[in-house]
């Protein structure tokens, strides 16, 4: 006899049924009314055409980007659209910018990231590190920690979490951990999701944001950073963030188990089981290190993104990897999103709105800059928790750009200034995925992280705002 299909009856009330299914065509269509809206307003005395009908665009795209209304990279796309559309930018220029050295870098670091994963590489250096580590409960957590951030320094902070996130299921899974009231579990979650966005902000491989705002400095300013400036910038940041997060980890999520030798059981059981290292991935770790070292001392010479791009070669050349291995693991959303974004930025400067829009918010809140860079700091961190931290970016670098040019400020502190503090989202699941993942597991609720994430916003702005004044001159890097 056949067996009845299981179905889950929807208890929630009518009216959030009928309010989720308008949701989106009400949001859209409330965008739509705000850039209209915009624009039948009619031009500031001290704003031209042009730049009203950049601002329009940006409300739509704002309002669009903060309510994810559509895909970061579908509202990016019409962006696009719009701007030549309403004159704004020509058609050649609008387009022209999805070839910014900043996109084709995060789309080299995107394939030798997914050369790594498809390899093998970066789980078996996972499995290492947990093995090295995870003998008691404390330094499995410590491992957990360790690994996330270290490995974030070289990958994809998302690519990261992701690679660890089953991982570290299988862990808990092995510890038999229950969801609803386990505080270790939640601590191992959080370990590997703040790790991940910790250690991110330290190099320009970490996420998208530093790519993403070095492309829109570059078309604004001309400016831009090494990869190593950007790590000496921000490594001191990562360093002395772990050993606060770590402290907060311990004190509001304290271990309750004293034996994870079953996890550690499992942890030796997929090494045995992923064998001896391949030949392919001592091929892709040789081209990584190769790549890093020339970053590092040729960088400055040859161009990030022309280094990452022949490594891409590279490893095609030397049948280290092939192209259906990768198009799976690359994000081509992403790309697209960097394409409009950096359009939307630059169009905002040419037409002058960025610097109109700065004069009515930031600079009318700011005597000076120290206040400026305060308030940009605490806007990006805020931001970051309400939307996609790119998004965040997207938003604040035209305008601090503007910003910097009223208070004479070197716009070129402001990508750093905007880009780390976007990547520093350790409450809400909609910042990074890291945090997605880890709210994903059942073992964690917001309520466990507003105290806990709010104690280590507040610290990571006060250690930020301190090496920004204090450090950064040391490395050229001024107000």
């Amino acid at each position: 006899m056949a067996q009845p299909s299981s179905f889950v009856v929807d208890t929630r009330p009518i009216w959030i049924l009928l309010l989720q299914s308008v949701r989106q065509p009400l949001l859209l269509a409330t965008g739509a009314a705000i850039y209209f809206a915009v624009r039948s307003v009619g031009p500031p005395v001290d704003l031209d055409p042009a730049g009203h009908r950049a601002l329009a665009v940006f409300a739509l795209c704002v309002f669009y980007w903060v309510f994810d209304v559509l895909p970061l990279m579908i509202t990016s796309i019409l962006a696009i659209i719009l701007l030549p559309l309403t004159g704004v930018l020509p058609a050649k220029e609008a387009y022209a910018l999805f070839g910014s050295e900043a996109v084709f870098f995060i789309l080299g670091a995107f394939i030798l990231a997914a050369a790594m994963m498809k390899s093998g590489l970066s789980a078996r250096l996972a499995l290492m590190i947990l093995s090295r580590f995870g003998h008691e409960p404390i330094s499995l957590l410590r491992g957990i920690f360790v690994l996330n951030a270290t490995m974030s320094f070289f990958m994809s902070e998302h690519a990261v979490a992701a690679m660890t996130f089953p991982i570290l299921v299988e862990l808990i899974a092995a510890l038999h951990l229950p969801a609803s009231r386990d505080s270790y579990g939640r601590a191992l979650f959080l370990a590997m999701a703040w790790g991940s966005t910790i250690g991110g902000v330290a190099t320009l491989l970490g996420g998208a944001r530093a790519p993403l705002a070095l492309g829109i400095l570059r078309e604004v300013t001309g400016d831009s950073y090494s990869f190593t400036e950007w790590a000496a910038l921000n490594v001191p940041l990562t360093l002395s963030l772990s050993v606060a997060a770590w402290i907060v980890l311990r004190t509001f999520f304290p271990i309750g188990v004293l034996d994870v030798s079953k996890a550690e059981q499992a942890v030796e059981e997929r090494l045995m089981k992923i064998g001896r290292m391949t030949l392919q991935e001592r091929l892709v770790a040789g081209v990584m290190i190769a790549t890093i070292a020339c970053w590092i001392v040729l960088g400055e010479s040859f161009g990030l993104a022309n280094i990452a791009l022949a490594a891409v070669v590279v490893l095609f050349a030397i049948g280290a990897v092939q192209w259906r291995d990768v198009e799976g693991y690359v994000n081509w959303g992403l790309i697209l999103m960097y394409g409009g974004a950096i359009s939307l930025g630059s169009a905002l400067h040419k037409s002058g709105a960025a610097t109109w829009l700065a004069d009515q918010t930031i600079a009318s809140w700011a005597s000076g800059p120290v206040t400026v860079i305060l308030l940009i700091t605490a806007s990006a961190v805020l931001l970051t928790e309400m939307m996609s931290n790119s998004a965040a970016v997207a938003i604040l670098m035209p305008l601090s750009i503007a910003v910097a040019g009223q208070f004479d400020i070197d716009p070129r502190l402001m990508a750093p200034l905007v880009a780390v503090p976007a990547g520093l989202s350790f409450i809400l699941p909609i910042g990074t995925p890291a945090n997605a993942m880890a709210y994903s597991s059942g073992y964690l609720k917001v309520s466990h992280l507003i105290i806990p994430g709010l104690i280590l916003h507040l610290t990571a702005l006060v250690i930020f705002n301190l090496l920004v004044w204090f450090y950064w001159p040391l490395l050229g890097v001024a107000s």
